[in-house]
């Protein structure tokens, strides 16, 4: 099933404390499901004029970032939905009906996801099968990402472009001068409000990852984690040329390897080691190209 929404999500909103709803979905917790209801092992959804109602019974210590492959692997894997903003929202309902005020609920998924990130960074577990059986999306295939990139990344400032919810910002602002950019204005200043809260500074700014609003060399580090893949490759190409333009030392690109487009996660193209290097090879910096759980491309300004 897929639905066409007509405003965007609001992750702030909550019309009734507890729930979750905008035109497309209506999300509780500790509802009951009617009988006609389809259910998973954690959750019960149906279907009552165009909306799509779902229903849950998750405990707070499973509220982090993990959720997107719970609700991925329970309701799209099996085709009984699809689409990436109906995911989006489904996954924001689940964290908004966690409590009466969004705000608080959805500074608990924050402080789960770092804690867990940060334990699994500084543990440096490694998946032994070369990175390729994590499950993408997961706290488990971020945590080598973000240790890898922390790795490359000098002392000074860093502009992370397609942040998102900003993990990797939030984590950087402990020992960097973190600007965090997204293109969807409600997601930055979703982070905006949440940082304070983990006692977090960082600047934000909304912006496409192609037309950011600074001056050339204006940051030392330009980093873009599992973006481009959400990405048209034209649109793609500009990015990393809006990368080299603001960065004053090092752009730090990182990529899955998949066999197919994850639909769920909004990609749209796949990339694998040699669509890597021709991105280097045409950037005109000296660069370099590796795999380690999934593939880099590091560029060096002259």
């Amino acid at each position: 099933m897929t639905l066409t929404p007509t405003a965007p999500i609001d992750p702030l909103r909550s019309e009734r404390p507890g729930v979750y709803s905008d035109e497309l979905v209506e999300v509780v917790r500790d509802a009951v499901a009617p009988e006609h209801a389809i259910r998973t092992p954690s959750f019960a959804f149906w279907t009552d004029r165009e909306r799509i109602h779902l229903v849950h019974d998750l405990r707070d210590d499973l509220i982090d970032n993990d959720l997107a492959g719970l609700v991925a692997g329970e309701l799209f894997a099996p085709g009984w939905l699809e689409g990436s903003e109906l995911f989006e929202r489904l996954m924001t309902g689940v964290v908004v009906s966690t409590a009466p005020d969004p705000l608080a609920a959805w500074t608990l998924f924050y402080r789960n996801t770092l804690d867990r990130l940060a334990d699994a960074v500084a543990r440096g577990d490694d998946d032994p099968s070369g990175g390729h059986g994590l499950p993408e999306g997961s706290l488990a295939g971020y945590a080598p990402v973000y240790r890898r990139a922390h790795e490359l990344i000098d002392p000074g400032s860093m502009l992370e472009l397609g942040s998102c919810f900003g993990f990797f910002s939030l984590l950087s602002a402990e020992h960097l001068d973190v600007t965090a950019s997204d293109l969807t204005p409600n997601t930055v200043r979703l982070l905006a409000r949440v940082a304070p809260r983990l006692g977090r500074r960082l600047d934000t700014v909304v912006c496409d990852a192609a037309r950011v609003p600074r001056d050339d060399s204006s940051f030392d580090t330009v980093v873009a984690l599992h973006l481009l893949e959400h990405m048209s490759p034209e649109h793609g190409r500009s990015v990393l040329g809006e990368m080299q333009r603001v960065a004053r030392r090092r752009v730090v690109v990182a990529v899955p390897y998949e066999d197919e487009p994850t639909a769920a996660y909004g990609h749209v193209r796949t990339f694998g080691h040699d669509e890597l290097v021709e991105l280097g090879a045409r950037s005109g910096w000296p660069w370099q190209v590796h795999d380690h759980h999934g593939g880099w491309l590091v560029l060096d300004r002259r």
